[in-house]
């Protein structure tokens, strides 16, 4: 699945309000992370994440894996947070065409 712009928007919007659900910590990207994430993920749709690293290439890196590992699409990065969203089966976030 591949968002287009509105879709980035919309949920960018949606996303502003949410608190962080998953921080990662000086271990890096765990497999108990990713986990956490995939079940989190299941519920949510919608997440939030802190990467607490001062490095932006393993950053952006955590982030790459997180979406190829859960199949989630990057809504948006900055700085130490980033928003992923994927679609659960019982789409509890209805987002535009």
């Amino acid at each position: 699945m591949s968002l287009n712009h509105k879709q980035t928007s919309y949920l960018r919007g949606l996303a502003h309000p949410l608190p962080t659900i998953v921080s990662i910590g000086g271990s890096g990207l765990t497999d108990a992370v990713l986990a956490e994430l995939e079940s989190t993920l299941g519920y949510h749709e919608l997440l939030k994440i802190k990467i607490a690293t001062d490095n932006r290439d393993l950053r952006k890196k955590f982030v790459q894996d997180i979406c190829s590992s859960t199949s989630a699409e990057l809504v948006q990065q900055i700085g130490k947070v980033a928003v992923i969203f994927r679609p659960s089966k019982k789409h509890k976030i209805k987002i535009p065409a």
